[in-house]
């Protein structure tokens, strides 16, 4: 007896390392208790907010207890907080962006999903380079689309620009970039952007329903040693941006993200409309008016980037020193580490016997690599030192 979809089975498969690496994370804690047990598996922001959110959730607070305070609002998101945000987008993707042109989301992954809904036909392809964030392929599925990764060029994982022009159809709909990427840490080149947003260009000379480039940027604060992220909607006339605050601000629980379209695309208007409703009708209908009060109020400020970028330096060190082989991050907080061996899963397998806890790169559509989460504490870091150095050993033995 099958219950549930087939669609729906393959992508418990294709998502089931993160979710097992978690597992036997809670299993090992169990049994060896918290502090024997050095957990990378899990991106979840550990670092505290930003020292006015406790200021800004009691001023939303006052406003709460008021008729309506936390009732329902219009299904793109709160007037204010929209035109809030757009100001903030403007200065961040250097070009003028209004308060209509913003769709306030649960999450980044809302944006995503419901973005998806509205554009998406049974058969359409979404190109992403590869490694690449596993739910792009059930977000979009959910609607008949197809996940089309395209490998990147190790070791710096920038996007192979050539092999993505090569992979369009006349079914593709959508090309998305993550940069600062999950799971790598590279940052794509604006040269490299300006390629792929050419490339759009060209493509939809010819087309009556367009092809997007889509860029997912949750992570854009997270960007070291002076590396800067390039802006992407002002690209092309046919990019969106989405983000989220789960990051930036360590507000994961709180569901809080946006989605935005260059104000210059042709018919941008009914794009918005229909982000908008499928905002609403997947079951959203609008998100959260606590989180959308939060991220208006504490849209210019961030965590504490110093202290991910000492996890990071730290990480490298205990890397380095094991005879790991890597790119140095420039971007968000996973290190996307070489296996010693081609099967990266009997990697995941010798640092499990150490009680440390990876997720093997095939998790993220590429083999032969581990990710590494860094949103860990310091002593954590360095406490998993000899394990790795023990792991790495084993295969040299061999």
């Amino acid at each position: 007896m099958q219950t549930v979809t087939n669609q729906i089975k393959s992508s418990m498969v294709s998502s089931s390392w993160i979710r097992k690496m978690f597992e036997k994370g809670i299993e090992l804690k169990k049994q060896f208790g918290t502090d024997a047990v050095c957990d990378f598996s899990l991106g979840n922001p550990d670092v505290p907010p930003p020292a006015r959110t406790k200021e800004a959730l009691e001023s939303i607070a006052a406003e709460a207890i008021k008729p309506l305070g936390l009732g329902y609002c219009p299904n793109a998101g709160i007037p204010a907080v929209r035109e809030t945000i757009a100001a903030a987008l403007s200065r961040q993707q250097e070009m003028p962006v209004a308060g209509k042109d913003v769709v306030m989301t649960v999450g980044a992954a809302g944006a995503l999903v419901a973005f998806f809904r509205a554009v998406i036909e049974l058969g359409d392809e979404v190109i992403t380079p590869a490694p690449y964030f596993v739910e792009y392929g059930a977000y979009c599925g959910h609607f008949g689309g197809v996940l089309k990764p395209v490998p990147s060029l190790p070791p710096t994982f920038r996007p192979d620009v050539d092999a993505i022009a090569a992979a369009i159809t006349r079914r593709t709909r959508a090309i998305i970039v993550n940069s600062p990427n999950n799971p790598t840490g590279c940052i794509y080149s604006l040269e490299d952007l300006k390629k792929i947003a050419a490339i759009v260009d060209k493509v939809n000379e010819t087309r009556e329903r367009p092809l997007f480039l889509l860029s997912d940027e949750p992570y854009r604060a997270f960007a070291y040693d002076g590396a800067k992220v390039p802006a992407v909607l002002p690209l092309t006339k046919f990019a969106c941006v989405l983000g989220s605050f789960s990051k930036t601000l360590s507000l994961a629980g709180e569901r809080i993200g946006y989605f935005v379209a260059n104000p210059e695309m042709p018919d941008q208007a009914s794009l918005i409309a229909a982000v908008t409703l499928t905002n609403r009708t997947l079951g959203f209908v609008n998100a959260p008016v606590i989180g959308q009060r939060l991220a208006a109020e504490l849209v210019n400020e961030t965590v504490d980037l110093e202290i991910y970028d000492r996890r990071r330096k730290l990480m490298a060190k205990v890397l380095s020193d094991a005879g790991i082989e890597f790119e140095m991050p420039k971007g968000a907080f996973y290190f996307f580490a070489k296996s010693p061996v081609e099967d990266d899963t009997a990697f995941v397998d010798a640092l499990l016997k150490e009680r440390i806890l990876v997720v093997p790169g095939k998790g993220f559509g590429f083999a032969g690599y581990v990710r590494l989460s860094c949103s860990v504490d310091e002593e954590i870091i360095a406490r998993s030192a000899e394990g790795f150095k023990r792991a790495m050993a084993t295969f040299r033995q061999a």
